[in-house]
């Protein structure tokens, strides 16, 4: 899973950075400046889970256990709805898909969950 989950990182601030340039310099005038927040409240939250991921990976060298597992997955679910919701939102403006972005953000959630009780019983 080391691997896995790093690669995953790289590939969500790889992508969270060239997605933050195109909102930046692409969408800019483009779209209202609603829709560009929204899309940058996207590529905020997935560069900082791609970090988070990092750490769960460098913690998975350490200390092996189904939580941090789980804390890695959950990160990943939680930028794919969360983040790719508000960007095919902004995009497109298909509205019904707010429905997905807090699905995302609980994902999120239940990740910091895990690492916290995974840290409460390692520690």
């Amino acid at each position: 899973m080391i691997r896995v989950f790093l690669m995953l990182a790289a590939f969500f601030g790889f992508t969270g950075v060239a997605l933050g340039a195109f909102a930046a310099h692409g969408l800019k005038g483009r779209i209202s400046s609603e829709y560009l927040a929204v899309f940058q409240t996207g590529v905020h939250y997935q560069v900082i889970h791609a970090l988070a991921l990092i750490g769960v990976a460098l913690l998975l060298q350490r200390v092996s256990g189904t939580l941090l597992n789980v804390a890695g997955w959950a990160f990943t679910l939680g930028v794919l709805l969360f983040s790719g919701s508000l960007y095919v939102l902004t995009l497109t403006g298909i509205g019904k898909l707010g429905i997905v972005t807090p699905i995302g953000g609980t994902a999120f959630l239940v990740g910091w969950l895990c690492l916290f009780i995974a840290a409460w019983r390692q520690v």
